[in-house]
């Protein structure tokens, strides 16, 4: 009986650990992704950038940070997620304390591709850490709290750089921030868990090789998820647009999306709690459905009642990705989780990134009202998609 106990308290143990460790390592990398969101007023007045130069800035971060996901996925196979993880965090920390030495918009980009680089590994290693010490249906509403850390990251790294850049110079504010970066990585080392390699379970059925499970579920799950980010990102796109057509002004709008934030904040966690409860499929119809019918109620609303339902269109926006970030464990092979994240998580960045070129195209056309529609249409091809996948789930 003591050795049961015994063994039920380190399981509980390295739960918490994982847990702590990778909703640590998901606030920090996702504060690094929007600190640069505040940093690109200075850096414009520094180097005397165009607005096209301003978005080459946000993109090669975002474009290194999806395109190496996979290889750190590989990476970590072979040296471990601790070794890895710990890495990229203190190169994506590395890449802000470079900050003081930057003198031109040439070092600005590699700076950048550094920290783009290490960010690449915290997504797919930490979200099958979580995944690898919750096992079945307890991954999905532990992913979720995963998830929510990410947002309590992008508000807080921002907010701390902006009183910072408030007393000090930009450099080394950055490098202050960064030196964070620095520190996570040791804790990270000496914290997360050291699980054993998984094996593979022998079979009958035939296998997807890339991913090592059932062929057909994954594949539909990778492309809902890349529907509902482009979603995701084709709305916040559009709606400063829509609002300030409405009257808002810039104060109104900046207002506007932090509601859709602190909405999407709590959807994440929201959302994976019901999903856990009601099921995958039954969870997605609800935040799915209900971000469609939220955009299309929001096109001809007054600006005042407009405000009032944004936070509940952000708790369906981003609800919707916790569910299914949590089910990539129901799809794989346990030894394959970490590849499986790193593709999902390449394709749904990826797709965010190319969205608003899409719907912007589609805006130029149309207009921002039918823009919005066509968005609001797109979401609900979700709805038959994740029907394809109910059995497997259901099965988990």
């Amino acid at each position: 009986m003591s050795a049961v106990l015994e063994r039920d308290a380190q399981t509980r143990g390295e739960e918490r650990r994982a847990m702590g460790v990778a909703s640590g390592a998901h606030a920090l990398h996702d504060g690094y992704t929007d600190l640069i969101y505040v940093m690109l007023p200075i850096w414009q007045a520094e180097f005397g950038l165009s607005y096209a130069a301003i978005g080459l800035l946000r993109g090669v971060f975002a474009g290194t940070m999806a395109g190496f996901q996979i290889p750190a996925g590989r990476l970590s196979e072979r040296l471990g997620t601790p070794l890895v993880l710990a890495a990229g965090t203190a190169l994506a920390g590395l890449g802000y304390c470079l900050a003081p030495f930057v003198g031109s918009y040439a070092a600005l980009i590699a700076i950048l591709v550094v920290a783009g680089l290490g960010a690449s590994t915290q997504h797919p290693l930490a979200s099958a850490l979580v995944a690898r010490a919750f096992a079945g249906r307890r991954s999905l509403s532990a992913l979720g709290t995963y998830n929510f850390a990410g947002d309590l990251g992008k508000m807080a790294l921002p907010a701390a750089a902006s009183l910072l850049v408030v007393v000090m110079p930009w450099r080394p504010s950055l490098a202050i921030l960064g030196a964070l970066g620095l520190l996570a990585a040791l804790a990270i080392l000496a914290l997360t868990p050291r699980y054993a390699p998984e094996t593979a379970v022998p079979s009958e059925k035939k296998v997807d090789a890339a991913i090592g499970k059932p062929t057909g579920g994954f594949p539909v799950l990778l492309s809902i998820g890349v529907i509902d980010s482009a979603t995701r990102m084709g709305f916040l796109t559009f709606l400063p647009f829509l609002l300030t057509a409405k009257g808002a002004s810039l104060p109104t709008v900046g207002l506007a999306l932090t509601l859709v934030f602190v909405g999407g904040a709590a959807g994440k966690l929201v959302c994976a709690w019901i999903g856990a409860r009601i099921g995958v499929v039954a969870t997605v119809w609800l935040t799915e459905g209900f971000t469609a019918l939220g955009i299309l109620a929001l096109l001809p609303l007054p600006l005042e009642f407009g405000l009032a339902l944004l936070p509940l269109i952000g708790v369906a926006l981003n609800g919707t990705s916790s569910v299914l970030y949590g089910s990539v464990p129901l799809m794989v092979a346990p030894e394959k989780r970490t590849r499986a994240f790193s593709v999902f998580y390449t394709g749904t960045i990826g797709s965010g990134a190319i969205a608003p070129i899409f719907y912007g195209l589609i805006g130029d056309a149309v207009g921002v009202p039918l823009a919005l529609t066509v968005v609001a249409a797109l979401v609900l091809a979700t709805l038959p998609l994740v029907l394809l996948i109910w059995r497997q789930v259901a099965a988990a």
